[in-house]
């Protein structure tokens, strides 16, 4: 018998006693995963069926029109005007100041980690960093009311900035999500393989050189992927725009006026003596309806962002 035979033979008798091992511990594990899986898509469904069931009475109202109620500049459910266009205005003027701060920080604190900081810094470093994430938001909420904003009245003035404001929640967001956001790029810079930045080192690229053009590149799937999350955390933020973005649906553009968000709205409103099954009550149904599929279209575009990168790459 040829040894080419032999070595073919052997690897059926070991692919069969393989077969024949009794992996109660795999099994068992994959299993609990199939189990988890099903779990979190009945969850997921649930949560769609009861925002639409009670949601359903607000949509199907002969007030109710889709076009005004996304490009609406009014929101006054009382007197039949369901724009939400304010409460969306403010949910992103505060995401989009909150990622100006989490992304360059984040990001370049992933990349200090990553590249330059020792071993023992880097352990130092991370916990510190998992502590802020710890945080309840309602400290932070807080820390924007008595800090951040009297500091912003103070840089810009008292009578540019007012007491409740959209920029000082945006601000205190942004360090609630930069943890999130320099931890998973951290993960994806180390993910990197060594062997490319020792190719690089052997061309003669410097250290910036190696980590803005080859390690950076590398890992630019899980760097999307973490500022796509941060987007989605940063929306459906809700105890620091409670405290410190304003009370009242306001159409505006000024960072420095107070402007309710639309997880703020919810938790004022539900919060008072709703009746069931009033226009204010199915209304915040509604707008936990939209907010729902603004997170889920952002958690199927990080998806497709890192499928797309992960081909180019």
């Amino acid at each position: 018998m040829i040894p080419s035979q032999t070595k073919l033979i052997d690897e059926k008798v070991t692919s069969q006693l393989l077969k024949k091992r009794n992996r109660l511990g795999e099994r068992f594990i994959e299993s609990t995963l199939v189990f988890c899986g099903f779990i979190s898509i009945f969850i997921t469904l649930g949560i769609v069926f009861e925002l639409g069931k009670e949601a359903l009475p607000f949509f199907s109202s002969t007030d109710f029109k889709l076009i005004k109620f996304l490009t609406g500049t009014t929101w006054q459910p009382q007197i039949k005007l369901f724009g939400v266009l304010p409460l969306v205005m403010a949910t992103l003027t505060t995401t989009v100041i909150a990622l100006l701060i989490a992304i360059p920080f984040g990001i370049g604190i992933a990349i200090y980690l990553s590249e330059y900081a020792s071993v023992k810094l880097r352990s130092t470093i991370k916990p510190t960093l998992e502590i802020l994430a710890g945080i309840p938001t309602v400290v932070y909420g807080y820390f924007a009311l008595s800090f951040v904003t009297p500091f912003l009245r103070v840089l810009f003035g008292k009578d540019v900035v007012e007491i409740y404001n959209t920029a000082s929640a945006g601000i205190v967001m942004g360090i609630l999500i930069l943890p999130l956001i320099a931890s998973m790029s951290e993960d994806a810079l180390a993910a990197v393989p060594r062997s490319l930045r020792e190719a690089a080192y052997g061309l003669g690229a410097t250290k910036i050189e190696t980590t803005y053009r080859v390690v950076i590149p590398a890992a630019i799937s899980g760097l999307a992927a973490a500022i796509i999350v941060g987007i989605s955390r940063a929306i459906g933020e809700t105890m620091i725009v409670a405290l410190a973005a304003g009370a009242g649906p306001k159409f505006t553009f000024n960072p420095f006026q107070g402007a309710e968000t639309m997880t703020g709205h919810i938790v004022r409103v539900s919060g008072g003596d709703l009746s069931y099954d009033s226009i204010d009550y199915n209304s915040l149904f509604g707008i936990s309806l939209l907010l729902f599929f603004m997170t889920l279209s952002l958690n199927m575009l990080s998806q497709w962002v890192v499928r797309k990168l992960s081909e180019v790459k």
